[in-house]
């Protein structure tokens, strides 16, 4: 009964993980995507969260995306464009790029970050004292998993 039980958990954790993703991805980009973001996408949403509000250097912007610094500039070109980010040369060294988010993007940046504090609060929100310490435990080592996956994939 034990081992039944165990592989019935397994099932429910696998199906709770593979639709989960999902889920989120596509709640955020409607939750985040509204009338007065529509000319982003979910993904320049994620750009501008990575630029943060004290600015950042293009590969330090690339780097926590895990993305190329090449892939960033694209996105970048549009977000400048767009009004929502501005670059800055370094005066030391010229080849660094530094990007800062205008008004626009700190607006975005807070529009971005509500919708994951209203996330996280309705996770412990529904956990007692004692659950949460489990669930983060649970999410490190999913973390560490993926982290690990990728290493062996590249």
């Amino acid at each position: 009964m034990q081992g039944e039980e165990s592989v019935e958990n397994r099932e429910v954790i696998n199906d709770v993980l593979v639709h989960l993703f999902n889920e989120i991805m596509e709640l955020e980009e409607q939750a985040i995507i509204t009338e007065e973001y529509k000319d982003i996408t979910n993904n320049d949403m994620h750009i501008i969260a990575a630029v943060g509000l004290g600015g950042n250097k293009m590969s330090d912007i690339a780097a926590k995306l895990n993305i190329t610094v090449g892939s960033l500039t694209t996105s970048m070109n549009s977000l400048v464009k767009k009004g929502y980010a501005v670059r800055e040369r370094s005066e030391q060294d010229r080849r660094v790029v530094f990007i800062h988010l205008t008004v626009k993007g700190r607006k975005a940046y807070h529009h971005h970050a509500e919708f994951h504090r209203k996330m996280t609060d309705a996770v412990m929100g529904a956990l007692s004292e004692e659950e949460i310490p489990v669930l983060t435990k649970a999410l490190e080592g999913l973390t560490g998993f993926f982290r690990q996956y990728e290493k062996k994939t590249l």
